[in-house]
């Protein structure tokens, strides 16, 4: 198939996109071409891989961003068998191009990948005045309704299927764990791997640093939102951490190997109480022990298979606590690590939901072929996608459990 991926929003070396989903379309054979900010990340396309720069849509500044991925989307996206959207606001790029596809009958299946709840995340939004939220989640729940009926969808959780009237797919946030046996966690460091802010615990991370002390170092990966690099920036110059800022995704895993823990300090916020944050999967993948925060699907995999500690929320102290308690007691920290890789190569493999991916985006593309002779006509007919210029053995369970 010939696939368009276009994201305005995600960098574009986001884990689930670039790493996963292309990397899972390319190896089944398929075309892909990647429009996404490079040039606002700083960031260029990989060699291998056609690239399209966009704009990036940021705070209030979205416009721009939603123009270009119009312009694209009419012309290009009939180019495509599957466009497949990764962002709310690129919902707004479709309904002029969307209807003369249609009438043509000659356009391609769009499915749009839907990462989080938006409506609740908009209460995070920092840059939305207060007063607009309420309208504006009704706006989005009215576009969520609307692109049911005229687009294919695919769900990052199961929890998201409660905002939809009928049932779609759902390509869980897994992770590929190593195929050899990761290095066992040692005593000197842990490590966060993901964006940075306020309510994903960027705050919380330096406090938790200070209180351990130099004794333990703390290798933060991510890039990270205005109003917190300040202080992640002093912390790194202080010497309390290390911010690498953002790395790809494969760079940010040479961290794993012999690290204490990797931590997930999200708040309590309506968008992170039905996500499986996908930091704790790769922690676990990579045989690294866990302390998160009792978000719900977070405190349930911990628990459940033993693979490390949950401490209350915005609390820097216990999970300094915690930290501390896996480096002094070498059993809980090796039979939590040994336990949570297990589960994550049993339950929470990417491979398996690979596969289960890349069937449904031919299934789709199938059907949308099978139409009748016209629109089989057209399909043979249609260009490739030019490329883009200037391309830029199990122990004991361990005495896993809520610290604090």
């Amino acid at each position: 198939m010939r696939i368009l991926v276009v994201t305005v929003v995600h960098h574009p070396e986001d884990a689930r996109i670039l790493h996963r989903q292309i990397t899972a379309l390319r190896d089944r054979g398929h075309h892909v071409v990647y429009a996404a900010p490079f040039s606002a990340r700083e960031v260029r396309p990989r060699p291998d891989l056609e690239g399209i720069d966009l704009p990036r849509a940021a705070g209030r500044s979205r416009r721009t961003a939603v123009r270009a991925a119009r312009t694209l989307l009419a012309e290009r996206g009939r180019q495509a068998d599957v466009v497949l959207l990764h962002d709310p606001e690129l919902l707004l790029a479709l309904p002029g191009t969307l209807r003369r596809w249609r009438r043509s009958g000659t356009g391609p299946v769009v499915v749009w990948d839907v990462h989080e709840d938006t409506a609740a995340a908009l209460a995070m939004k920092r840059w939305v005045p207060a007063p607009l939220r309420p309208p504006l989640r009704l706006a989005v729940r009215a576009a969520e309704r609307l692109a049911e009926r005229h687009l294919r969808l695919l769900l990052a959780e199961d929890a998201y299927q409660e905002r939809f009237r009928r049932s779609h797919p759902v390509v869980p946030n897994f992770t590929t764990a190593p195929v050899q046996a990761p290095e066992p966690p040692g005593t000197a460091h842990v490590v966060y791997v993901g964006h940075l802010s306020r309510a994903r615990g960027a705050l919380d991370l330096v406090e938790t640093a200070r209180h351990l002390g130099p004794g333990v170092r703390v290798d933060v990966a991510g890039a990270a939102d205005p109003d917190v690099r300040e202080a992640l920036a002093a912390a790194d110059r202080e010497g309390v951490l290390r911010w690498h800022g953002f790395l790809p995704n494969d760079r940010a895993l040479a961290l794993f190997p012999g690290a204490l823990a990797g931590l997930s300090l999200l708040h309590d916020q309506p968008n992170y109480r039905h996500s499986r944050p996908t930091k704790v999967v790769e922690y676990m993948a990579h045989g690294v022990p866990v302390v998160t925060t009792p978000t719900p699907l977070a405190a349930d995999m911990v628990e459940q298979h033993g693979c490390g500690l949950v401490v209350p929320y915005e609390d820097p102290p216990a999970a300094a606590e915690a930290i501390r308690r896996l480096g002094t007691d070498a059993i809980l920290r090796h039979t939590a690590a040994q336990r949570g890789r297990e589960a994550a190569l049993a339950h929470f493999n990417w491979p398996d939901a690979a596969a289960e991916f890349t069937h449904r985006l031919e299934a789709w593309a199938r059907e949308e072929s099978g139409a009748g002779p016209a629109r089989d006509a057209a399909r043979t007919e249609r260009p490739r996608l030019r490329p883009a210029t200037g391309s830029p053995s199990p122990g004991p369970r361990p005495r896993s459990g809520r610290v604090g």
